[in-house]
């Protein structure tokens, strides 16, 4: 079975905003419990290597994964491929220095595992971040794929996550925890507004969430965090109750109308069809003029936001913006 890679740059799926949010407070929260139980401390090199089973999964992955990204190798005994890629796994771990840890799974012993991740074939290679999957890749990969997906995950989940992976010593005794820190990480002083827009994003009120984001903008307009938040929950705000098609008949059959574009365009986004929305507004830009271009420039610089600012499509649709505007 060919490698099949599982790109996690520049993917916008708005529909997981507030699981991903949730994830990160639950894993912050797990944190700082391990911290008061005298845990967070040094680990061996030994420990970034450990075979997992059914009973122990919760525990050894789920839990472990609001300190550190836990990579999961599906493999079992008979499978000549994951006998070429384990030891490049387990070499890249320690080589990775703390900043995941790999699980080993034998399937034959673990089927039920092997089910709960839909797995069709082995080697079979997935992460697990602040308790949420993700598919890395299927069937025997180069170590270059390897460690660009590996690159890709760590960045991620210190990105998203704020997971900087494990302390290493090599004289802890494999096993130990090592000491634990003298003093709790302090709390962050909009940990208890970010947490209210999460909150009310899990119960459904979106103007709730876009106020409590407003309230740290407020005293830090540069926070990153709440940037992102508004921007995200402002756009399903805004496209909560429409019928996509009749938004999209009426943007179609109106080319010139900017508020069907600009509608249009938020619907696209929230779809995934990032692209689409973007060249809609930067089409939309090219056709009008004064108060109406500078409506439509302006929701693209917004949804611009919502992507991020380093996606390549994001790149790419500033320089169409930069030509249609001069």
């Amino acid at each position: 079975m060919q490698p099949r890679n599982m790109s996690m740059s520049g993917v916008v799926d708005l529909a997981a905003v507030k699981a991903a949010q949730e994830a990160k407070t639950k894993a912050e929260q797990a944190r700082a419990e391990a911290v008061r139980q005298g845990g967070g401390g040094a680990v061996s090199p030994a420990d970034l290597v450990i075979d997992v089973d059914e009973a122990g999964f919760e525990s050894d992955v789920l839990q472990r994964s609001a300190e550190v990204p836990v990579v999961i190798d599906f493999w079992a005994e008979w499978c000549e491929p994951c006998k070429q890629l384990s030891p490049v796994l387990e070499r890249l771990a320690v080589e990775y220095n703390g900043r995941f840890l790999l699980a080993k799974i034998d399937v034959d012993a673990n089927q039920m595992l092997m089910q709960q991740f839909g797995i069709q074939g082995i080697p079979a290679v997935f992460a697990v971040v602040a308790g949420q999957a993700l598919p890395l890749f299927q069937g025997a990969a180069g170590e270059a794929q390897i460690r660009q997906t590996l690159d890709q995950l760590v960045q991620v989940a210190e990105e998203r996550f704020g997971l900087t992976g494990l302390t290493v010593d090599p004289d802890a005794a494999p096993g130990g925890s090592g000491a634990a820190p003298e003093a709790e990480e302090p709390v962050g002083p909009y940990d208890a507004l970010l947490e209210a827009a999460v909150q009310a994003l899990d119960a459904g009120d979106l103007g709730g969430a876009i106020q409590a984001y407003k309230n740290v903008l407020t005293d830090d307009p540069g926070n990153p965090e709440a940037q992102l938040g508004l921007a995200q929950a402002e756009l399903l705000h805004r496209v909560q109750g429409l019928d996509p098609q009749q938004v999209r008949a009426k943007a179609a059959g109106n080319p010139k109308d900017v508020e069907a574009q600009i509608t249009a365009a938020d619907l696209d986004l929230v779809g995934g069809h990032v692209e689409d929305a973007f060249g809609r507004l930067i089409e939309t830009v090219g056709r009008t003029a004064g108060d109406d271009r500078d409506a439509v420039r302006v929701r693209l610089l917004e949804l611009f936001e919502v992507v991020g600012a380093d996606d390549p499509r994001v790149v790419a649709a500033r320089r169409a913006l930069a030509r249609a505007l001069f």
